[in-house]
């Protein structure tokens, strides 16, 4: 009868243990919500902070690259001028070296535009002048569109003898005024 009560005992108090040991306690749900929740706000706190570098990083970058491209555009502007020889309309090739620098400078940006003068000087009549340093101006943008400038970016203007570098009437001051200048 004694055996009989032990059986008793434990058939009541195993099924009772193994119900309290499997269920959990309101604490520890609670505590696990607020950990799982303090993690999610980490994590997100940590997305943010890691975009927020992305961007001025970015920022910087765009930064660095418009310098870039305006301290370029200063060295183009200083190399700008292409001399031509006397009633010549035909660029040099000595002065390829210059448009094929200004020529990779207007591919790589095409949103920049650029305005070619033609120029000569005070030898001959004012409408024949006009006609050359169009001539002039027009072999400089065939040579730019030949390296791959677009047409849109290239405006063409031809001021003949009527805007001269140089006022003086020796050959110096002819050779000077004889000339494509490309303007940004």
């Amino acid at each position: 009868m004694r055996f009989n009560n032990i059986v008793k005992c434990l058939a009541i108090a195993l099924p009772l243990t193994v119900l309290s040991a499997c269920s959990s306690n309101s604490d520890t749900d609670e505590q696990s919500q607020i950990d799982t929740n303090a993690q999610v706000t980490q994590n997100a706190e940590a997305a943010q902070k890691e975009q927020e570098a992305v961007l001025v990083t970015a920022a910087k970058r765009a930064a660095e690259i418009e310098e870039q491209k305006r301290q370029e555009l200063e060295t183009l502007r200083a190399e700008h001028i292409i001399y031509f020889d006397f009633d010549v309309s035909n660029v040099n090739e000595k002065f390829s070296e210059i448009l094929d620098a200004h020529a990779k400078f207007l591919t790589a940006n095409s949103e920049i535009k650029i305005l070619v003068e033609g120029h000569a000087d005070q030898r001959g009549t004012p409408e024949y002048n006009i006609a050359l340093g169009e001539r002039r101006a027009k072999s400089v943008v065939t040579y730019l569109e030949n390296m791959g400038v677009a047409a849109s970016q290239i405006t063409v203007v031809s001021y003949g003898e009527e805007k001269p570098m140089i006022k003086d009437r020796s050959e110096n001051a002819f050779a000077k005024n004889r000339r494509a200048v490309l303007v940004y």
